[in-house]
Protein backbone atom coordinates (compact mmCIF):
# COMPACT_ATOMS: atom_id res chain seq x y z
CA UNK A 1 0.00 0.00 0.00
CA UNK A 2 1.36 3.43 -0.92
CA UNK A 3 1.31 5.76 2.02
CA UNK A 4 -1.05 8.11 2.32
CA UNK A 5 0.30 11.67 2.38
CA UNK A 6 -1.01 14.72 4.57
CA UNK A 7 -1.27 12.30 7.81
CA UNK A 8 1.58 11.09 9.50
CA UNK A 9 3.72 7.72 9.16
CA UNK A 10 2.32 6.53 12.65
CA UNK A 11 -1.69 6.94 12.00
CA UNK A 12 -3.75 4.41 11.72
CA UNK A 13 -1.03 1.43 11.28
CA UNK A 14 -1.72 -0.08 7.84
CA UNK A 15 -5.43 1.36 6.95
CA UNK A 16 -5.49 3.84 4.78
CA UNK A 17 -6.54 7.61 6.27
CA UNK A 18 -8.82 10.50 4.83
CA UNK A 19 -5.96 13.04 3.47
CA UNK A 20 -5.48 16.43 4.82
CA UNK A 21 -6.72 18.63 1.72
CA UNK A 22 -6.96 22.29 1.41
CA UNK A 23 -8.91 21.96 -1.84
CA UNK A 24 -12.36 21.70 0.33
CA UNK A 25 -13.30 23.62 3.61
CA UNK A 26 -13.34 20.68 5.80
CA UNK A 27 -10.01 19.83 4.48
CA UNK A 28 -10.48 16.51 3.84
CA UNK A 29 -10.01 14.32 0.66
CA UNK A 30 -10.40 10.39 1.23
CA UNK A 31 -7.88 8.37 -1.05
CA UNK A 32 -9.11 5.95 -3.87
CA UNK A 33 -9.77 2.89 -2.24
CA UNK A 34 -6.75 0.27 -3.42
CA UNK A 35 -7.63 -2.49 -6.34
CA UNK A 36 -8.70 -4.00 -4.28
CA UNK A 37 -6.62 -4.15 -0.85
CA UNK A 38 -6.09 -2.61 1.77
CA UNK A 39 -9.16 -1.60 3.42
CA UNK A 40 -10.47 2.21 2.94
CA UNK A 41 -11.88 4.81 4.07
CA UNK A 42 -10.60 4.23 7.67
CA UNK A 43 -10.53 7.48 9.88
CA UNK A 44 -8.40 9.30 12.61
CA UNK A 45 -9.75 10.20 15.45
CA UNK A 46 -9.10 14.27 15.13
CA UNK A 47 -10.09 17.61 15.26
CA UNK A 48 -13.32 18.45 12.00
CA UNK A 49 -11.72 21.39 10.51
CA UNK A 50 -13.62 24.59 11.38
CA UNK A 51 -12.75 22.92 15.11
CA UNK A 52 -9.77 23.43 14.85
CA UNK A 53 -9.81 27.07 12.97
CA UNK A 54 -11.88 28.03 16.50
CA UNK A 55 -9.15 26.84 18.89
CA UNK A 56 -6.43 28.43 16.66
CA UNK A 57 -8.17 31.93 16.70
CA UNK A 58 -9.43 31.43 20.84
CA UNK A 59 -5.47 30.25 22.08
CA UNK A 60 -3.34 31.36 19.55
CA UNK A 61 -2.06 35.25 17.99
CA UNK A 62 -3.73 34.15 14.47
CA UNK A 63 -6.86 35.83 13.50
CA UNK A 64 -6.96 34.17 10.26
CA UNK A 65 -5.31 30.85 9.49
CA UNK A 66 -3.77 30.40 5.93
CA UNK A 67 -3.51 27.26 3.31
CA UNK A 68 -2.68 27.17 -0.23
CA UNK A 69 -3.11 24.93 -3.01
CA UNK A 70 -1.84 25.58 -6.54
CA UNK A 71 -5.00 25.30 -8.19
CA UNK A 72 -6.84 27.16 -5.68
CA UNK A 73 -4.23 29.70 -4.78
CA UNK A 74 -3.16 31.37 -1.53
CA UNK A 75 -6.50 31.16 0.72
CA UNK A 76 -7.75 33.13 4.45
CA UNK A 77 -9.88 31.11 6.76
CA UNK A 78 -11.82 32.28 10.06
CA UNK A 79 -14.50 30.61 11.82
CA UNK A 80 -17.64 32.08 13.90
CA UNK A 81 -18.90 29.59 16.06
CA UNK A 82 -22.75 29.52 16.90
CA UNK A 83 -24.46 28.17 20.09
CA UNK A 84 -27.54 27.14 19.93
CA UNK A 85 -28.01 24.83 23.22
CA UNK A 86 -26.28 22.70 25.31
CA UNK A 87 -26.08 20.05 23.27
CA UNK A 88 -26.36 21.77 19.56
CA UNK A 89 -23.78 24.08 18.32
CA UNK A 90 -23.06 25.53 14.34
CA UNK A 91 -20.14 26.88 13.04
CA UNK A 92 -19.83 29.48 9.96
CA UNK A 93 -16.65 28.66 8.11
CA UNK A 94 -15.47 31.98 5.23
CA UNK A 95 -12.47 31.72 3.37
CA UNK A 96 -10.88 35.02 1.41
CA UNK A 97 -8.58 33.64 -1.90
CA UNK A 98 -6.06 36.56 -1.08
CA UNK A 99 -3.95 35.63 -4.30
CA UNK A 100 -7.05 35.75 -6.41
CA UNK A 101 -7.84 39.34 -5.38
CA UNK A 102 -4.27 40.66 -5.51
CA UNK A 103 -3.94 39.56 -8.95
CA UNK A 104 -7.20 40.90 -9.75
CA UNK A 105 -6.04 44.73 -8.40
CA UNK A 106 -2.80 44.37 -10.03
CA UNK A 107 -4.46 43.69 -13.42
CA UNK A 108 -6.61 46.65 -12.73
CA UNK A 109 -4.17 48.94 -12.07
CA UNK A 110 -2.22 48.21 -15.14
CA UNK A 111 -5.14 49.21 -17.45
CA UNK A 112 -6.78 51.58 -15.41
CA UNK A 113 -4.29 52.96 -12.93
CA UNK A 114 -6.49 55.26 -10.52
CA UNK A 115 -6.33 59.60 -10.33
CA UNK A 116 -6.65 59.71 -6.66
CA UNK A 117 -6.97 57.80 -3.73
CA UNK A 118 -10.37 57.92 -3.57
CA UNK A 119 -10.66 56.17 -6.44
CA UNK A 120 -8.01 53.67 -5.56
CA UNK A 121 -10.21 53.13 -2.40
CA UNK A 122 -13.06 52.20 -5.05
CA UNK A 123 -11.51 49.85 -7.28
CA UNK A 124 -10.69 47.87 -4.01
CA UNK A 125 -14.16 48.01 -2.77
CA UNK A 126 -15.29 47.03 -6.31
CA UNK A 127 -12.45 44.17 -6.21
CA UNK A 128 -13.71 42.88 -2.47
CA UNK A 129 -17.66 42.72 -4.17
CA UNK A 130 -16.24 39.44 -6.18
CA UNK A 131 -17.99 36.89 -5.21
CA UNK A 132 -15.27 34.27 -6.82
CA UNK A 133 -12.96 35.24 -3.97
CA UNK A 134 -15.15 33.73 -1.34
CA UNK A 135 -16.22 30.05 -0.18
CA UNK A 136 -18.73 30.05 2.67
CA UNK A 137 -19.30 26.62 5.02
CA UNK A 138 -21.65 25.56 7.45
CA UNK A 139 -21.74 22.46 9.93
CA UNK A 140 -24.39 21.93 12.83
CA UNK A 141 -22.99 19.16 14.90
CA UNK A 142 -25.92 17.40 17.65
CA UNK A 143 -24.77 15.75 20.13
CA UNK A 144 -27.91 13.30 20.09
CA UNK A 145 -26.32 11.40 23.68
CA UNK A 146 -22.68 11.35 25.03
CA UNK A 147 -22.14 8.63 22.34
CA UNK A 148 -23.85 9.81 19.06
CA UNK A 149 -23.22 12.38 16.70
CA UNK A 150 -24.79 13.79 14.25
CA UNK A 151 -23.34 16.45 11.64
CA UNK A 152 -24.39 18.27 8.75
CA UNK A 153 -22.50 20.57 6.49
CA UNK A 154 -22.75 22.59 3.67
CA UNK A 155 -19.78 24.13 1.42
CA UNK A 156 -20.22 26.78 -1.19
CA UNK A 157 -18.26 28.53 -3.90
CA UNK A 158 -18.16 31.42 -5.24
CA UNK A 159 -16.60 30.56 -8.37
CA UNK A 160 -19.31 28.52 -9.51
CA UNK A 161 -17.57 25.59 -8.03
CA UNK A 162 -20.10 22.29 -7.12
CA UNK A 163 -21.49 22.91 -3.67
CA UNK A 164 -20.78 20.35 -0.97
CA UNK A 165 -22.94 18.90 1.48
CA UNK A 166 -22.21 15.84 4.05
CA UNK A 167 -23.96 14.00 7.19
CA UNK A 168 -22.42 12.05 9.04
CA UNK A 169 -23.47 9.94 12.24
CA UNK A 170 -20.86 8.44 14.93
CA UNK A 171 -21.89 5.97 17.74
CA UNK A 172 -19.45 4.96 20.37
CA UNK A 173 -20.25 1.14 21.61
CA UNK A 174 -18.25 -0.02 24.29
CA UNK A 175 -15.66 -1.25 22.06
CA UNK A 176 -16.54 -0.18 18.76
CA UNK A 177 -16.49 2.59 16.85
CA UNK A 178 -19.73 2.86 13.76
CA UNK A 179 -19.70 5.96 10.91
CA UNK A 180 -22.00 6.26 9.07
CA UNK A 181 -21.43 9.01 6.34
CA UNK A 182 -22.89 10.34 2.93
CA UNK A 183 -21.23 12.98 0.91
CA UNK A 184 -22.36 14.74 -2.06
CA UNK A 185 -19.92 15.24 -4.45
CA UNK A 186 -17.52 13.15 -2.48
CA UNK A 187 -13.85 14.12 -3.52
CA UNK A 188 -11.15 11.45 -3.83
CA UNK A 189 -7.60 11.20 -4.64
CA UNK A 190 -5.47 9.18 -6.84
CA UNK A 191 -2.19 7.48 -6.84
CA UNK A 192 -0.95 10.19 -9.62
CA UNK A 193 -2.42 12.88 -6.95
CA UNK A 194 -5.61 13.57 -8.98
CA UNK A 195 -8.65 14.20 -7.54
CA UNK A 196 -12.08 13.24 -8.57
CA UNK A 197 -15.65 14.33 -7.59
CA UNK A 198 -18.29 11.57 -6.70
CA UNK A 199 -21.39 12.50 -7.44
CA UNK A 200 -22.84 10.74 -4.45
CA UNK A 201 -20.80 8.35 -1.49
CA UNK A 202 -22.00 6.62 1.16
CA UNK A 203 -20.20 4.61 3.54
CA UNK A 204 -21.00 2.44 7.08
CA UNK A 205 -17.69 1.55 9.31
CA UNK A 206 -17.88 -0.71 11.72
CA UNK A 207 -14.43 -1.08 13.76
CA UNK A 208 -12.97 -2.20 16.65
CA UNK A 209 -11.43 0.35 18.91
CA UNK A 210 -7.42 0.34 18.07
CA UNK A 211 -5.06 -1.14 21.14
CA UNK A 212 -1.38 -0.90 21.03
CA UNK A 213 -1.08 -4.76 20.81
CA UNK A 214 -3.99 -7.69 20.19
CA UNK A 215 -6.58 -8.30 17.46
CA UNK A 216 -9.06 -6.16 15.69
CA UNK A 217 -11.60 -6.10 13.04
CA UNK A 218 -13.30 -3.49 10.34
CA UNK A 219 -16.01 -4.49 8.26
CA UNK A 220 -16.32 -1.05 5.37
CA UNK A 221 -19.51 -1.02 3.13
CA UNK A 222 -18.79 1.58 0.79
CA UNK A 223 -20.97 2.69 -2.40
CA UNK A 224 -20.97 4.84 -5.24
CA UNK A 225 -23.16 6.69 -7.31
CA UNK A 226 -23.33 8.85 -10.65
CA UNK A 227 -20.62 9.49 -13.39
CA UNK A 228 -17.34 10.44 -11.36
CA UNK A 229 -14.95 13.45 -13.12
CA UNK A 230 -11.54 15.05 -12.85
CA UNK A 231 -11.78 18.49 -10.12
CA UNK A 232 -11.33 21.90 -12.03
CA UNK A 233 -11.28 19.97 -15.56
CA UNK A 234 -15.03 17.88 -15.54
CA UNK A 235 -12.88 15.16 -17.22
CA UNK A 236 -14.29 11.37 -17.41
CA UNK A 237 -11.01 9.88 -18.58
CA UNK A 238 -9.03 7.20 -16.77
CA UNK A 239 -11.47 7.15 -14.08
CA UNK A 240 -10.50 4.52 -11.26
CA UNK A 241 -12.44 1.48 -11.06
CA UNK A 242 -13.08 1.47 -7.20
CA UNK A 243 -15.21 5.15 -7.85
CA UNK A 244 -17.31 3.63 -10.50
CA UNK A 245 -20.81 3.54 -9.46
CA UNK A 246 -21.43 0.17 -7.37
CA UNK A 247 -21.43 -1.34 -3.58
CA UNK A 248 -18.35 -3.00 -2.25
CA UNK A 249 -18.44 -4.74 1.06
CA UNK A 250 -14.60 -5.06 2.76
CA UNK A 251 -14.08 -6.95 6.06
CA UNK A 252 -10.48 -7.47 7.80
CA UNK A 253 -9.16 -8.97 10.66
CA UNK A 254 -5.64 -8.20 11.67
CA UNK A 255 -3.46 -8.60 14.99
CA UNK A 256 -1.20 -6.26 16.15
CA UNK A 257 2.32 -7.24 18.47
CA UNK A 258 4.38 -4.21 20.62
CA UNK A 259 7.60 -5.02 21.54
CA UNK A 260 10.02 -2.79 23.70
CA UNK A 261 13.34 -3.63 22.76
CA UNK A 262 15.05 -0.64 24.88
CA UNK A 263 13.27 1.81 26.94
CA UNK A 264 15.41 4.41 28.88
CA UNK A 265 15.19 4.54 32.58
CA UNK A 266 17.14 7.88 33.21
CA UNK A 267 16.04 10.59 35.78
CA UNK A 268 14.29 13.68 33.47
CA UNK A 269 14.76 16.88 34.19
CA UNK A 270 12.73 18.17 37.63
CA UNK A 271 10.33 20.69 37.43
CA UNK A 272 10.42 20.87 33.76
CA UNK A 273 7.28 19.73 32.14
CA UNK A 274 8.21 17.82 28.64
CA UNK A 275 6.90 19.78 25.73
CA UNK A 276 4.86 16.80 24.81
CA UNK A 277 4.40 13.73 27.36
CA UNK A 278 3.95 11.05 24.56
CA UNK A 279 7.51 12.16 23.11
CA UNK A 280 9.09 12.40 26.38
CA UNK A 281 10.89 8.92 27.05
CA UNK A 282 13.76 7.85 24.95
CA UNK A 283 13.50 4.33 23.45
CA UNK A 284 13.79 1.61 20.66
CA UNK A 285 10.60 -0.48 19.60
CA UNK A 286 9.23 -2.74 17.21
CA UNK A 287 5.38 -3.64 16.20
CA UNK A 288 3.90 -5.89 13.18
CA UNK A 289 0.59 -6.70 12.09
CA UNK A 290 -0.08 -9.62 10.11
CA UNK A 291 -4.20 -9.69 9.19
CA UNK A 292 -6.20 -11.18 6.17
CA UNK A 293 -9.32 -9.32 4.20
CA UNK A 294 -11.72 -9.58 1.44
CA UNK A 295 -13.65 -7.59 -0.57
CA UNK A 296 -17.19 -8.22 -2.30
CA UNK A 297 -17.97 -5.83 -4.90
CA UNK A 298 -20.56 -5.59 -7.29
CA UNK A 299 -21.99 -2.89 -9.76
CA UNK A 300 -19.80 -1.03 -12.50
CA UNK A 301 -16.93 -0.82 -9.57
CA UNK A 302 -16.40 -4.21 -9.76
CA UNK A 303 -14.70 -4.45 -13.64
CA UNK A 304 -11.49 -4.25 -13.05
CA UNK A 305 -8.66 -4.14 -15.42
CA UNK A 306 -7.22 -6.73 -16.49
CA UNK A 307 -3.69 -7.98 -14.76
CA UNK A 308 -0.96 -8.05 -17.11
CA UNK A 309 1.45 -10.92 -16.74
CA UNK A 310 4.23 -7.75 -16.76
CA UNK A 311 2.44 -5.96 -14.13
CA UNK A 312 4.66 -6.07 -10.62
CA UNK A 313 1.83 -4.17 -8.71
CA UNK A 314 -1.05 -6.77 -9.97
CA UNK A 315 -3.32 -8.35 -7.38
CA UNK A 316 -2.58 -11.97 -7.13
CA UNK A 317 -4.57 -13.49 -4.21
CA UNK A 318 -8.05 -15.38 -4.34
CA UNK A 319 -10.63 -14.00 -6.67
CA UNK A 320 -13.49 -14.74 -8.17
CA UNK A 321 -15.04 -12.46 -10.75
CA UNK A 322 -18.66 -12.61 -12.67
CA UNK A 323 -18.18 -10.01 -15.36
CA UNK A 324 -22.03 -11.06 -16.80
CA UNK A 325 -23.63 -9.79 -13.47
CA UNK A 326 -20.75 -7.52 -12.54
CA UNK A 327 -19.59 -9.01 -9.11
CA UNK A 328 -15.65 -10.19 -8.33
CA UNK A 329 -14.96 -11.65 -4.98
CA UNK A 330 -11.21 -10.87 -3.95
CA UNK A 331 -9.43 -11.83 -0.81
CA UNK A 332 -5.55 -11.84 0.06
CA UNK A 333 -3.35 -11.54 3.46
CA UNK A 334 -0.90 -8.52 4.51
CA UNK A 335 1.21 -8.38 6.76
CA UNK A 336 3.16 -4.64 8.52
CA UNK A 337 6.45 -4.44 10.17
CA UNK A 338 7.54 -0.61 11.81
CA UNK A 339 10.64 0.26 13.50
CA UNK A 340 11.40 3.19 16.01
CA UNK A 341 13.67 4.78 17.72
CA UNK A 342 14.01 8.01 20.02
CA UNK A 343 16.62 10.30 21.52
CA UNK A 344 16.24 12.75 24.12
CA UNK A 345 12.93 13.78 26.41
CA UNK A 346 12.11 16.63 24.87
CA UNK A 347 12.59 18.97 27.68
CA UNK A 348 15.40 20.92 26.89
CA UNK A 349 15.86 24.11 24.75
CA UNK A 350 17.80 22.59 21.79
CA UNK A 351 18.53 19.47 20.02
CA UNK A 352 16.32 17.26 23.30
CA UNK A 353 14.28 15.27 20.48
CA UNK A 354 15.40 13.21 17.32
CA UNK A 355 12.96 10.79 16.53
CA UNK A 356 13.09 7.98 13.68
CA UNK A 357 10.11 5.77 12.41
CA UNK A 358 10.12 3.36 9.40
CA UNK A 359 7.68 1.01 8.64
CA UNK A 360 7.48 -2.11 5.47
CA UNK A 361 4.06 -2.63 4.28
CA UNK A 362 3.46 -6.04 2.32
CA UNK A 363 -0.04 -5.02 1.07
CA UNK A 364 -0.58 -8.66 -0.90
CA UNK A 365 1.18 -11.54 0.73
CA UNK A 366 -0.10 -14.03 -1.95
CA UNK A 367 2.21 -11.24 -4.48
CA UNK A 368 4.87 -12.08 -2.05
CA UNK A 369 5.09 -15.39 -1.72
CA UNK A 370 4.53 -15.92 -5.60
CA UNK A 371 8.02 -13.69 -5.86
CA UNK A 372 9.78 -15.44 -3.41
CA UNK A 373 8.69 -18.81 -4.58
CA UNK A 374 9.78 -17.63 -8.26
CA UNK A 375 13.05 -16.52 -6.95
CA UNK A 376 13.83 -19.97 -5.33
CA UNK A 377 13.44 -21.93 -8.39
CA UNK A 378 15.90 -19.57 -10.08
CA UNK A 379 18.53 -19.99 -7.38
CA UNK A 380 17.86 -23.42 -7.48
CA UNK A 381 17.88 -23.91 -11.48
CA UNK A 382 21.09 -21.59 -11.20
CA UNK A 383 19.42 -18.66 -13.40
CA UNK A 384 19.42 -14.88 -13.14
CA UNK A 385 17.09 -14.18 -11.02
CA UNK A 386 13.82 -12.13 -12.60
CA UNK A 387 13.38 -8.70 -11.91
CA UNK A 388 9.67 -8.91 -11.37
CA UNK A 389 9.91 -11.23 -8.62
CA UNK A 390 11.97 -9.53 -6.89
CA UNK A 391 9.91 -6.41 -7.24
CA UNK A 392 7.20 -8.43 -5.66
CA UNK A 393 8.89 -9.08 -2.24
CA UNK A 394 10.00 -5.66 -2.28
CA UNK A 395 7.93 -3.98 0.68
CA UNK A 396 6.51 -0.41 0.35
CA UNK A 397 8.49 1.52 2.67
CA UNK A 398 7.84 4.25 4.84
CA UNK A 399 10.12 6.63 6.70
CA UNK A 400 9.54 8.97 9.07
CA UNK A 401 11.98 11.79 10.89
CA UNK A 402 11.34 14.49 13.48
CA UNK A 403 14.05 16.84 15.08
CA UNK A 404 13.80 19.48 17.63
CA UNK A 405 15.08 22.71 16.52
CA UNK A 406 14.38 24.80 19.43
CA UNK A 407 11.84 24.64 22.49
CA UNK A 408 8.60 23.20 21.05
CA UNK A 409 9.30 23.91 17.59
CA UNK A 410 10.49 20.81 15.69
CA UNK A 411 11.09 19.98 12.11
CA UNK A 412 9.62 16.78 10.31
CA UNK A 413 9.74 14.92 7.10
CA UNK A 414 7.77 11.92 6.48
CA UNK A 415 8.55 10.08 2.87
CA UNK A 416 7.48 6.90 0.77
CA UNK A 417 10.63 5.10 -0.74
CA UNK A 418 10.02 3.39 -3.78
CA UNK A 419 12.36 1.31 -5.28
CA UNK A 420 11.86 0.47 -9.33
CA UNK A 421 14.20 -2.24 -10.48
CA UNK A 422 13.66 -1.55 -14.22
CA UNK A 423 15.12 1.80 -13.87
CA UNK A 424 18.63 1.05 -14.66
CA UNK A 425 20.39 4.85 -13.55
CA UNK A 426 18.54 5.32 -10.02
CA UNK A 427 16.76 2.05 -8.26
CA UNK A 428 15.37 4.05 -5.46
CA UNK A 429 13.57 7.14 -5.03
CA UNK A 430 11.37 9.45 -2.59
CA UNK A 431 7.93 9.17 -2.90
CA UNK A 432 5.88 11.86 -1.74
CA UNK A 433 8.12 13.49 0.66
CA UNK A 434 5.86 16.14 3.39
CA UNK A 435 8.09 18.26 4.99
CA UNK A 436 6.42 20.08 8.21
CA UNK A 437 7.00 22.73 11.77
CA UNK A 438 5.72 21.23 14.52
CA UNK A 439 5.25 23.71 17.42
CA UNK A 440 4.46 21.69 20.65
CA UNK A 441 1.70 23.25 22.70
CA UNK A 442 2.63 22.17 26.50
CA UNK A 443 -0.21 23.48 28.42
CA UNK A 444 -2.18 20.54 26.74
CA UNK A 445 0.09 17.67 27.39
CA UNK A 446 0.34 16.34 24.17
CA UNK A 447 -0.44 18.83 21.28
CA UNK A 448 0.67 20.60 18.43
CA UNK A 449 0.34 23.18 15.80
CA UNK A 450 1.53 21.38 12.27
CA UNK A 451 2.67 23.85 9.18
CA UNK A 452 2.96 20.68 6.39
CA UNK A 453 3.93 21.48 2.51
CA UNK A 454 3.54 18.55 -0.06
CA UNK A 455 6.02 19.35 -3.04
CA UNK A 456 3.93 16.75 -4.80
CA UNK A 457 0.21 18.34 -4.54
CA UNK A 458 1.90 21.68 -3.96
CA UNK A 459 -0.22 22.19 -0.91
CA UNK A 460 -0.05 23.64 2.37
CA UNK A 461 -1.93 23.97 5.32
CA UNK A 462 -1.93 24.60 8.94
CA UNK A 463 -3.55 21.80 11.36
CA UNK A 464 -4.18 21.01 14.96
CA UNK A 465 -3.39 17.16 16.38
CA UNK A 466 -3.87 15.86 19.73
CA UNK A 467 -2.67 12.83 21.31
CA UNK A 468 -0.56 11.79 18.28
CA UNK A 469 2.78 10.43 17.74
Amino acid sequence: MEMKKLRWAMDGSFWDLDMSSPRTLDGLARPVPGDPLPLGLTRGARLSRPKQIDFIQRFMPIPFVPSYAAANGFNLQRVLTIPISDNWFGTLLGQFNLQRFVSSVKKSGKTTPPDSASSWMQSIGTHLRDKSLYALSFCSDFLLTPDDTLVFSVEAYGDDKKARKKALFQHKFPHHNLTVEAVWPGLFVDKPGNYWDVPFSMSLDLASVASDSGASYHICAHHNSGSPERLDSGQSDGVPASLRPGLSVTSAFSFKKNIDLWRSNGQKLRMVQPYDIFLSNPHVSASGIIGAAMTASFGDSSVRSQIADDDPEGFRGFSIRAPEVKSAFLADIFASASFTAQHGNFQRLFLDLTRFHARLDFPSGSKFLSGATHLAQDFFNSQQPNLEAIQNICPNATLSLQQQIAGPVSFRVDSGVAVELKNQDWNIRVDEPVFALEYALQVLGSAKAIAWYSPKHQECMIELRFYET
